[in-house]
Parts: structure tokens; C-alpha cells; sequence
């Protein structure tokens, strides 16, 4: 194990905000892991876990340990004519794997295409677009607990899979380090999910006869890159609030005032309203200021146009709630992790 000292995170966050890190080391197997939690470096100082750094927003220097997940690997645990169930590292890219499972045919993670991050930090935000969610695929997480440091096993049903949620974002909060997922695909007669969105409309435009599992994923990728900026290109860590959902009955009062708002069902009774939508009605999409805005696009991504401060955006991202509270009276909450 080796732990450098100041290091600089602007590499590792998609946002590119210049931020250090006291110390700084890597894990790439669940032994490491093991070994990292028991040792002082880990024990006697604050400690962040970091997979792709695209759900990130640093908004001040680290004064602790910064620990990046770089565990490797996929595998196939069992298989027949109609499943496939596969294992992956929790430091894989996402957007690979699902590519990976795409090019072989394999359904299921195809609407999940082009999202940003790795395999491990899926399940903690429960990542989901177009329709589908990590719950329908996973079976199960593998994850180290922080005070034994024994592995433990969560099945679907025990991660408690909720909006964006998950139980490693309440009851197991900083308790575990999650080393692998493991998810269930299909071979044959895949459940395609194309209702979402300009889903359908684009397979066509691209030329397909229909959907596939391969046209959903170019569909998927052809819509996201029309939508969001590169975090190559300008900095950003995709959308940064969670769409609310509200009671049915304030969204049939939304709808007096403005008919053409959307909205989606959601659990009983409830109605999920875009967060982009809220925000771009109170005026801020495309609005810059200085290094830091709103996409011009994408009222839902704020955007580091190079230079920004972390602080600054979360002071942006306030102003924002702020904003739709007074107009909607409808709360929005940052679904980027903010440090």
C-alpha cells in the first residue's frame, strides 16, 4: 500500500475543480481493501472513497485520506440458453461495461448506456435513465465492512433500492466499501424498454428496422451526447438534482398554471416532475456566471467552464433550489454528492 501525500483531485472528479488531498492511495483487490481499513492511514483521519468521480462536487480541500477504487474485473458466474449472470470489479467503468454486454447481446443494461462512473458506485445511487434502474439487473453487492473488515454479501432485496437511493446511502453509510456487483442479464426475449423518452423516435432515425438491444444503446447514446456536455470538454458531473416527485393533487394545481408541464407517474399517488423543466422556468438554463453555470442545453447540468470553484457551484446549485421552492413550492435536492 502505497499513500502519496497533496495531491491534486482536479484528475479525478469530472467536474475538474482544482482541490487536494492530504493523502491519497489506490485499492485494486479486496485484500487491499482489508489490509487499507485496518491501517492508521485509514483508521486515525477522515476518509473519501472515490470510483469515476462523476457524482462529485469538492468544494473545498480534503483534509483527510482520499481512497480510489480500482478493483478490476468481470467474469460469468453461471449461464444458460436464457441468462446470463456475470460479476464485475467494483472499479470498472460503467459505460464499458455496459458496451460490454451490449457487443454480446445480452439485455438489460442497454437503456443504462453512456452514464458515467464505475460498476462499484451504480448500486450506492441506485443509477437509473429511460425507463430502466440498476435494481431490475443486480442480483447482488459484495462489499467490505469498515469495522471487521470481512465481506459481506447484499442481495437485491437488502439493498433496499429506492429513487436514486440505496441502503449504502442510509442504514450502510460509510459502513461498507462495495468491491464487486453482480448482475443477471438476459440471452433471449429481452423485456426492451423503449417508452422513454425519444427512445423510440431516434432508433428509427438511426436506421434500425426496430428495437434491439444494440439499437437502444446507440439510441441511449445518440440522445445523452445531443443533451449533455462531455465532462471531457467542459466540466460537469451530469444532472445535479434528482427529479421530485409531489403529490398528484399539487400536480393537477401545477397544470392550472402552466398545462404544458410534465410529469410522470410514480409510486401511489405521486407524480415524478423534470427537475430540468422546474429549474428552466425560472430562468436559468444557460446562465453563466464567471467560470460556473447552467448548460445551455441542459438546465438539469451545471457546468464548470474551466477555472470554477467547487464552492462557487454549490452556492449556484442554492441559489437554484432556492429559486423553484419560491416559484413551485416544489424542493429539489442535489443528487450529486457534495464534500
Amino acid at each position: 500500500m502505497h499513500v502519496q501525500q497533496n495531491i491534486d483531485l482536479s484528475p479525478y472528479n469530472t467536474f475538474g475543480i482544482q482541490a487536494s488531498a492530504k493523502a491519497f492511495t489506490t485499492v485494486r483487490s479486496v485484500s487491499e481493501v482489508q489490509a487499507l481499513i485496518q491501517s492508521p492511514a485509514f483508521t486515525q483521519q477522515k476518509v473519501l472513497l472515490l470510483g469515476g468521480g462523476s457524482n462529485l462536487l469538492l468544494t473545498q480541500d480534503f483534509n483527510g485520506l482520499v481512497v480510489k477504487i480500482e478493483i478490476m474485473g468481470k467474469e460469468i458466474v453461471r449461464e444458460t440458453d436464457d441468462q446470463v449472470v456475470l460479476k464485475f470489479g467494483a472499479g470498472e467503468n460503467w459505460h464499458a461495461l455496459v458496451l460490454y454486454c451490449v457487443e454480446r447481446g445480452w439485455g438489460g443494461v442497454e437503456n443504462l448506456s453512456l452514464i458515467p462512473g464505475t460498476a462499484g458506485a451504480a448500486p450506492m445511487q441506485n443509477i437509473g435513465a429511460y425507463g430502466t434502474e440498476m435494481k431490475d439487473v443486480i442480483v447482488e453487492v459484495e462489499a467490505v465492512e469498515i469495522r471487521t473488515a470481512s465481506v459481506h454479501t447484499f442481495s437485491n432485496e437488502t439493498c433496499a433500492f429506492g429513487y436514486r437511493d440505496s441502503i449504502f446511502k442510509q442504514q450502510a453509510k460509510g459502513l461498507y466499501i462495495i468491491t464487486a456487483i453482480t448482475l443477471a442479464l438476459t440471452k433471449r426475449n429481452h423485456a426492451l424498454n423503449i417508452s422513454y423518452g425519444a427512445v423510440r423516435e431516434t432508433i428509427t432515425a438511426l436506421g434500425y428496422a426496430g428495437p434491439s438491444v444494440k439499437a437502444i444503446s446507440d439510441a441511449v447514446i445518440h440522445i445523452r451526447r445531443s443533451k449533455l456536455p462531455d465532462p471531457a470538454v467542459i466540466g460537469n458531473a451530469g444532472s445535479f438534482f434528482k427529479n421530485p416527485t409531489i403529490p398528484a393533487a399539487q400536480y393537477a394545481a401545477l397544470q392550472q398554471y402552466y398545462p404544458a408541464a410534465p410529469g410522470y407517474p410514480a409510486e401511489e399517488g405521486m407524480v415524478k416532475v423534470p427537475a430540468g423543466w422546474l429549474i428552466e422556468q425560472c430562468g436559468w438554463k444557460g446562465k453563466r456566471t464567471g467560470n460556473i453555470g447552467v448548460h445551455q442545453h441542459q438546465a438539469l447540468v451545471l457546468v464548470n467552464y474551466g477555472g470554477g470553484k467547487g464552492n462557487d457551484l454549490w452556492q449556484l446549485a442554492l441559489q437554484i433550489q432556492r429559486s423553484v421552492k419560491e416559484k413551485f413550492n416544489i424542493d429539489i435536492h442535489p443528487e450529486v454528492n457534495v464534500v
